[in-house]
């Protein structure tokens, strides 16, 4: 971190000069000494200080000065950072002054001018002060805060990429916290710019994009190679696992991810049925292993950077990014994962960010301390979320449209939410409308069976429905199921028509798709099993399909 500060503020230069020497040669070494002189141009350098998160140790301030006195500028400062040591410096005049600030602006102790020595008159009194003040010191947060407004749609956002991209970060509510007030202020920002974020070297942004945030804390979005030998779209569990297997065997491997690695296990709040992990892990835990493995290896990671389009070249597969760049390879993995499916409700499109969230637990959960939760869904997401989410709330309540959660849900999750009394599980249930203004504020509730309908009071509505592809771009060029899934190995033949782009004297293989050397694993593919392991598994396995392919083309 960044060394404390002691502030010294006196307008007469010479003593100003003095002061600093002193101060300087005696606690250099553990304290940042600035100086400024005048009250106005030291509560400027305060406000900097504290958008920067840096902390104050000590005021050292002089009495007699214009426009604004000693004990003036520390009844402000304080303000600032309460937890400051006060010094006045004062001639023998002052001294009543010096005793009534005492109470007006807590101060700490009194110095006659001159100090010399310093040995004997200025540096035993800034010892005891010091000492004094680190021992009570907690060091700020060092990273990313962000201040906005808990039922804004753009700060959820915010947090929510940072959270998946597993950046540490602080959040102040505009609402319920003064220091956000403050700071807001001092960046000149009103409430209608929120969210603003502030960077840990003093920087800041206002309403910023997850591109925007990517380049400032320096994620990598643009490749450093025009081509690679392989190409993986898309960074979860399959994506990462390719990733992985395709680095380690010598490929030179790029990884694009359109939000963060992990896609949406890495979102998952506990993932219990993986193997090797007895105990359980979160999905944002085997991100950061996966990615971790995947950059030891030398894979290029691109998030957030999402395909656009795609073109066949022989022998290149050319991906089209959302910048406009290219990239061309040998051999592509499509392993784009799937969405949380949409909603389609009154009220939804205007609350979500707001109230109504898609997935989010991990993002969302400390915010709904002591509240009652909704959860719409009965697979193992909404059954973690839930458990995850009783750590905090008062009361979830699950709303499940079929009449039990075993036809969706592992049995471990059932013992559980079965075990937790601040769970309840609601069957035959849906969401048929959503109402608030600028949040969410109620819930209409239908009953499958008996077609009652109920209103309930309710702020916060999680959203697990199952999930749908995202390959609309791929259209034209691989072959997709009614669903929009990827066709792959034996799903693609027809009795009736030979495959269409299928140009080579052989039948595709396992996970390959209708275009040579263009392969799917993972939830986007047709008819696959969408649990984490064997995403994994397909991703692992296709590297070996990729190497077949390109010892014939190569």
């Amino acid at each position: 971190m960044a060394k404390p500060v002691i502030l010294t503020v006196d307008d007469d230069l010479d003593v100003l000069s003095a002061i600093s020497r002193d101060l300087r040669r005696q606690y250099g070494d553990r304290f940042r000494i600035i100086r400024t002189d005048s009250g106005r141009a030291a509560l400027e350098v305060l406000q900097q200080l504290k958008l920067k998160n840096e902390a104050v140790a000590t005021f050292l301030v002089d009495q007699r000065m214009p426009q604004m006195s000693g004990v003036e500028f520390l009844e402000q400062a304080i303000e600032l950072f309460p937890t400051a040591k006060r010094v006045l410096l004062t001639a023998y005049a002052d001294t009543d002054a010096a005793i009534q600030a005492i109470n007006t602006a807590r101060l700490d102790y009194y110095l006659l001018k001159p100090w010399d020595p310093p040995e004997e008159r200025l540096y035993p009194v800034l010892d005891d002060l010091t000492d004094d003040w680190f021992a009570s010191f907690r060091p700020p947060f060092e990273g990313i805060r962000v201040i906005g407004n808990r039922w804004s749609p753009q700060s959820h956002q915010v947090k929510d990429f940072l959270a998946r991209n597993q950046v540490p970060y602080e959040w102040l509510d505009i609402e319920l916290s003064q220091e956000a007030q403050q700071l807001a202020e001092f960046a000149k920002c009103n409430r209608l710019e929120l969210p603003l974020v502030l960077f840990a070297d003093g920087t800041s942004l206002l309403q910023p994009t997850p591109a925007q945030i990517a380049a400032q804390i320096g994620l990598q979005t643009q490749a450093g190679n025009p081509f690679y030998d392989l190409v993986i779209v898309g960074g979860g569990p399959a994506g990462l696992a390719a990733a992985v297997y395709g680095a380690s065997e010598g490929l030179r491997t790029v990884m694009l991810e359109r939000e963060a690695p992990g896609g949406q296990a890495g979102t998952s709040s506990r993932i219990e049925n993986y193997l090797g992990f007895p105990v359980g892990l979160s999905g944002s835990d085997l991100a950061r292993r996966a990615v971790t493995q995947a950059k030891r290896f030398g894979v290029e990671i691109l998030s957030p950077q999402e395909a656009t389009g795609i073109r066949i070249q022989n022998p290149y597969r050319i991906i089209t990014l959302a910048d406009g760049d290219e990239i061309s390879c040998h051999a592509l993995i499509l392993a784009l994962g799937v969405s949380w499916r949409r909603l389609n409700i009154p009220g939804m499109e205007r609350l979500t960010g707001a109230g109504v969230y898609y997935g989010a637990a991990q993002t969302e959960a400390i915010a709904c301390q002591d509240e009652d939760v909704y959860i719409v869904g009965g697979a193992n997401s909404a059954g973690q979320a839930a458990m995850y989410f009783a750590k905090y709330a008062r009361q979830v309540t699950m709303l499940v449209r079929g009449e039990s959660l075993t036809k969706s849900m592992s049995q471990y999750l059932i013992d559980q939410i079965e075990a937790t009394p601040n769970i309840a599980v609601e069957v035959h249930s849906s969401v048929v409308e959503v109402k608030g203004e600028n949040s969410l504020e109620a819930i209409a509730i239908a009953n499958t069976v008996t077609g009652e309908t109920k209103t309930v009071p309710a702020i916060s509505l999680f959203i697990f429905i199952g999930a749908e592809p995202r390959t609309d771009w791929l259209d034209g060029t691989i072959n997709r199921d009614s669903k929009g899934f990827v066709l792959t190995g034996p799903d693609l033949k027809s009795d009736s028509h030979p495959i269409k782009g299928w140009s080579v004297d052989r039948d595709p293989y396992l996970l390959e798709t209708n275009i040579p050397g263009v392969f799917a694993v993972g939830d986007v593919r047709h008819n696959s099993i969408k649990r984490v392991a064997s995403g994994v598994g397909e991703g692992s396995i296709c590297v070996q399909f990729v190497h077949q392919y390109l010892s014939k083309v190569l």
